[in-house]
């Protein structure tokens, strides 16, 4: 049951911290309730602020409310009328555009409601996204990860977002914006707190064909730090939002949210930490499915059984099964994405008489009980791997090896950087968080190999 929360306490471990007294006073007169259970500290935290237990908790004890006018998002910020006016040209694909407008306006404005809860964030480099490394870090730490392709693509994004879409809007509205204190460097720091602190409500189940809820800050919600292993969780309703714990908490316990199941790589990119080595339950690998396709072709024996694989990943791609930049993802107990690579090495390892037939019936074939879901997820778990065809586990040994073979650093070389304290303790925080990404993905993939051999 869950049990009424009061005001905010003026108090924490940190009396001298006057950005948080302040935060604490603006969450008392926009009626934020907070447990008498909790305190937000920078000591005895994983990362900055967190939210710790001042007493035992209980499961469903609701740590905070926040009520719904509140939040921060292009709704409730002054620019409201004039973004609602713009919204047509204020479109793009990452759907950002109107909330990163009105963040900047309001982190800018000496007067703006919210300046108590975004004057916590003095410096948001300082949040060290791999997007605010030098490009020379990101080669030779994060190289393999996928993260240095995915922080060049964010940083192209962000360049021709800003130019084409949010410049236009702000000379035309000189009233609120000006360029030259709302710059494209401000904008980037701004993308990286959206995407570091930023909430988006689940649709309904009714609203699951409509497009996503854009994003929202939500104060006190964000102090929170995050692990996979959590004890809270954000519930949304009509009037406000509520921070309700979903086990106990002891006294002196952080309280931990979930950003939801996200691997090492992700949390780095996203967020700008990681969660240790063997410790994050849903880190994953990414295998590019074109190295699938390469393994595959690295086998043919002539230039038939080469048009053959050409001609099959043709259908492939026609199927949707596969794509240029796509990937096969691995977590720490098989295959996540079992249909695309099931049906994948099903067709790249058919006869070419099997594979005729299989053009011929457009794909579908009769049902053998073998193709479905379950079945699928079964014969791609780590239990059921070793039980594959010979033929369809060389080929992703042969995968899986072009994605090792991608690392700067080899398996050994970072386990000895973790098991050896001297080692480790010469680590920066960017090596440190780089090396718990690389590991993880390799021992998935070493894990995977070992099974297929």
């Amino acid at each position: 049951m869950a049990t009424e929360a009061k005001r905010p306490k003026r108090e924490s471990s940190e009396e001298d911290d006057q950005p948080l007294q302040n935060f604490l006073l603006w969450c008392d007169k926009v009626n934020l309730t907070l447990s008498n259970k909790v305190y937000l500290s920078k000591e005895g935290t994983v990362a900055e602020y967190g939210m710790l237990a001042k007493d035992d908790i209980e499961e469903g004890h609701v740590l905070f409310s926040i009520p719904r006018q509140a939040l921060l998002h292009q709704g409730t910020s002054k620019t409201k009328k004039v973004l609602e006016e713009g919204k047509e040209c204020l479109e793009s694909s990452s759907g950002w555009v109107p909330l990163l407008l009105a963040l900047m306006y309001e982190y800018t404005c000496p007067d703006s409601h919210w300046r108590p809860y975004l004057s916590l964030w003095t410096d948001f480099k300082k949040l060290d996204h791999p997007m605010f490394w030098s490009k020379e870090e990101r080669e030779r730490l994060l190289k393999g990860t996928g993260i240095p392709e995915a922080v060049d693509t964010d940083l192209t994004n962000i360049q021709t977002e800003y130019n084409d879409t949010v410049l236009p809007f702000m000379r035309s509205h000189p009233e609120l914006w000006d360029p030259e204190r709302h710059t494209v460097e401000l904008y980037q720091c701004l993308v990286a707190f959206v995407m570091a602190y930023s909430f988006q409500e689940p649709l309904e189940d009714d609203e699951e064909d409509e497009d996503p809820n854009p994003p929202m800050m939500v104060p006190m919600a964000d102090m929170l730090n995050h692990v996979s292993n959590h004890n809270a969780n954000l519930e949304y309703t009509p009037d406000n939002l509520k921070m309700v714990a979903v086990r106990q908490i002891k006294k002196g316990e952080e309280i931990f949210n979930t950003y939801g199941q996200m691997a090492n790589w992700q949390l780095l990119h996203m967020y700008g930490f990681t969660e240790p080595f063997s410790t994050n339950s849903n880190d994953a690998a990414d295998i590019q499915m074109s190295s699938l396709y390469k393994a595959a072709v690295q086998v043919t024996q002539s230039e038939a059984e080469h048009r053959l694989v050409v001609e099959k990943w043709s259908v492939l791609c026609e199927m949707e099964m596969v794509g240029e930049k796509g990937v096969f993802v691995f977590g720490k107990n098989g295959s996540l994405t079992d249909t695309e690579l099931y049906t994948s090495l099903k067709v790249l390892c058919m006869s070419k008489e099997d594979f005729k037939e299989f053009q011929e019936n457009e794909g579908w074939e009769e049902d053998d009980g073998d193709d479905d879901e379950s079945k699928m997820a079964e014969a791609l778990s780590f239990e059921g791997l070793p039980a594959l065809a010979p033929q369809w586990k060389r080929l992703l040994h042969a995968a899986a090896g072009f994605t090792m073979n991608q690392f700067s650093q080899d398996m050994e070389s970072d386990r000895r950087l973790l098991e050896e304290p001297g080692s480790l303790a010469k680590l920066g925080p960017r090596e440190s968080k780089a090396l718990h990404v690389r590991l993880g993905q390799k021992s998935i993939l070493h894990d995977l190999q070992q099974l297929i051999q």
